[in-house]
C-alpha cells in the first residue's frame, strides 16, 4: 500500500512539473488500462488457490500441485500471448489515441500498447502469486512484486528527468513487472518447489473450458472490482473533451480509491476467517466475528473520511501546484460514498471465502451493469461529477443493497438491528469530525504546508483524546457485547 501511495501520490508533484495536465490526463488513462488488463486473469488465480489449498490434504499433493500448475500455466501462457495479439491488431484498426481523445499527445498509441500489451504478459504471476498463498509463501510474492514496483517507480523517475517521455515513463513502469514476472516463473518459483520441476502440463480442451467456467463467478467479481476503479478515468476522457476534467478525476478518484484499498485491506484477515469459521460450521463465533468487523470497517471507514473531507483541499492545492482545479462535489460524492459502502466490503470478501460463486457472479454482474448504463446516461452531461455518482449508486444499490443485505441476512440474527447502529455510528462519526475538521480549518490563519501540517495535528490530537477510553479493556470488552448479532 505504501508503494500505490508513492505511484498515486508522491510522483504526481514530479509529473506535473515536467508535463502539461494534458500529458498527465493521458498517463492516468495509461496506467489505469494497465490496471484494467488484470481481468484477463478471468478468476484463475482463486480457482487455482482453491485447488491448491485441496492438493495439501490429498495423497501425492505435491505431485498433482505441479501437474495442475503446468497445465494452468499453459492456459496463462496462451491467453497472455493471444490477448497481446489481440491488442495489437486492436490498435492497428482503432486508433487509441482517437478513442480518447490525444491525438495531440505525442507517443500516446505506442505508449498505450506498450502497458496493456506489457500488463497481458504479466498475468502469469497470478498463478505463482497463487501457489506461494497457498503454501504459506505469500508474503515471499508480495516482497518480490514490490521490489519490482519500487524499481519501475525509480525508472519513472528516471525516464522522466532524462527524456520527459510519455513512452519512456510507460516502459520503465511496465518493464520491472515484466522482468519480476519472468524471474518467479523462471527461477524463484522451481527454486521454492522442486517438485514443480520437469513436469509438463497438458489436458483436452475440455478441461481447459471447464476451468474458466469453474472460475467465472470469482473473475465476474474481480472484473467488477477493477471497473469500478480504473474504467471511469477511460469513460470521461472518452466523453468529455475537456482534457482537465479527466485530470481532475484521475486525482481525485485517488482519494477515494485509497480509502477503499484501506478497506480491502483490513478486510482480508477478516474474510479468511470468517471462511475458515462458516467452512467448521462454528455458526456463534461467526456471528461474533462478522457483527465486529463490520461494525470496525464503518468505524475505519467513517473516521478516515471525516478527516480527508475537510483538510483535502488544501492538500489538493499544494499536491497539484494549483494546475488542476479543484471540485468539492466530486470529492465529497466520492468519499462519503466510498465510506457508507465500507461495510459490504467484508461482504464481498466473506462471499469469496464462503464458496457463494453463484450469489457473487449474479449481484457483481448486476453492478458492473448498472455503473456502465448509469455512465453512459451521466458523464456526457455532468462530466466528472456523473462518473462519480455512477460509481457510487452502482455500490450502494447492488453491492450493498443486494449483496450486502443477503450475505448480513444469513450471517446474522438481527440483522436491522445491526444496520441501524452501523447508520448511526457511521453518520454521527462522519458529521463530527468533518464539522470539527471544517472549524479548525476557519480558525487557523496560516497558508501552504505549515497550515495543512498544523490542522490535522490539531485534528489528530483532538479525535485521540476523543477515542482514548476506548484504550481501556473494560470498556472495548462492553462495546463489543452490546453489538447486535
Amino acid at each position: 500500500m505504501a508503494l500505490g501511495l508513492t505511484q498515486q501520490i508522491a510522483l504526481v508533484p514530479v509529473f506535473l512539473h515536467f508535463w502539461t495536465s494534458e500529458v498527465l490526463a493521458a498517463w492516468l488513462v495509461i496506467y489505469a488500462v494497465g490496471n484494467l488488463t488484470l481481468i484477463a486473469d478471468c478468476g484463475l488465480q482463486f480457482r487455482a488457490i482453491n485447488r491448491f489449498l485441496t492438493f495439501k490434504s490429498c495423497i501425492d499433493g505435491d505431485g498433482r500441485t505441479a501437474r495442475f500448475y503446468a497445465a494452468l500455466l499453459r492456459i496463462y501462457l496462451g491467453l497472455g500471448g493471444f490477448l497481446v495479439i489481440v491488442v495489437l491488431a486492436a490498435a492497428l484498426l482503432v486508433s487509441p489515441s482517437a478513442v480518447f481523445r490525444f491525438q495531440s499527445v505525442a507517443n500516446f498509441d505506442a505508449a498505450f500498447v506498450a502497458m496493456a500489451a506489457g500488463t497481458l504478459l504479466t498475468l502469469p504471476s497470478s498463478l505463482v502469486a497463487g501457489l506461494y498463498r497457498a503454501r504459506g509463501l505469500y508474503g515471499r510474492a508480495v516482497w518480490l512484486q514490490g521490489w519490482a514496483t519500487a524499481a519501475g517507480q525509480l525508472g519513472q523517475l528516471v525516464a522522466i528527468v532524462a527524456t520527459g517521455s510519455l513512452l519512456a515513463v510507460t516502459l520503465a513502469c511496465v518493464a520491472a513487472q515484466v522482468l519480476a514476472t519472468i524471474y518467479l516463473l523462471v527461477i524463484d518459483a522451481p527454486r521454492q518447489f522442486p517438485f514443480l520441476r520437469g513436469v509438463r502440463g497438458g489436458n483436452s480442451p475440455r478441461w481447459i473450458v471447464g476451468q474458466f467456467r469453474k472460475a467465472a463467478p470469482f473473475g465476474l467479481a474481480g472484473a467488477t472490482e477493477l471497473a469500478l476503479l480504473n474504467l471511469p478515468v477511460m469513460l470521461v476522457s472518452a466523453l468529455v473533451s475537456d482534457r482537465v476534467a479527466v485530470a481532475q478525476w484521475g486525482l481525485t478518484r485517488v482519494v477515494a480509491g485509497l480509502l477503499r484499498a484501506l478497506c480491502l485491506q483490513t478486510t482480508l484477515p477478516l474474510a479468511a476467517e470468517l471462511g475458515h469459521d462458516h467452512a467448521v460450521g462454528d455458526t456463534d463465533r461467526l456471528r461474533s466475528l462478522y457483527a465486529r468487523g463490520s461494525l470496525f470497517l464503518g468505524l475505519l471507514a467513517s473516521f478516515v473520511a471525516s478527516g480527508l473531507l475537510p483538510f483535502w483541499q488544501d492538500f489538493f492545492a499544494l499536491w497539484t501546484r494549483g494546475a488542476i482545479p479543484y471540485d468539492p462535489w466530486l470529492t465529497v460524492t466520492l468519499l462519503i460514498g466510498t465510506a457508507a459502502v465500507a461495510p459490504s466490503i467484508l461482504a464481498l470478501g466473506y462471499a469469496n471465502y464462503s464458496n457463494r460463486g453463484q450469489l457473487l457472479a449474479r449481484t457483481k454482474g448486476l453492478q458492473l451493469a448498472v455503473f456502465l448504463a448509469l455512465s453512459l446516461i451521466l458523464i456526457p452531461s455532468m462530466g466528472p461529477l456523473g462518473a462519480a455518482v455512477a460509481v457510487v449508486a452502482s455500490d450502494m444499490l447492488i453491492q450493498f443493497g443486494v449483496l450486502g443485505r443477503v450475505i448480513i441476512g444469513q450471517t446474522l440474527q438481527h440483522p436491522l438491528r445491526h444496520v441501524s447502529l452501523l447508520a448511526i455510528v457511521m453518520i454521527s462519526i462522519t458529521l463530527l469530525g468533518w464539522g470539527m475538521g471544517l472549524a479548525i480549518r476557519s480558525a487557523l490563519p496560516w497558508t501552504g504546508p505549515v497550515r495543512l501540517i498544523a490542522e490535522c495535528a490539531i485534528w489528530l490530537v483532538i479525535v485521540a483524546l476523543a477515542a482514548s477510553p476506548l484504550a481501556v479493556g473494560r470498556i472495548r470488552d462492553k462495546l463489543a457485547a452490546a453489538i447486535p448479532r
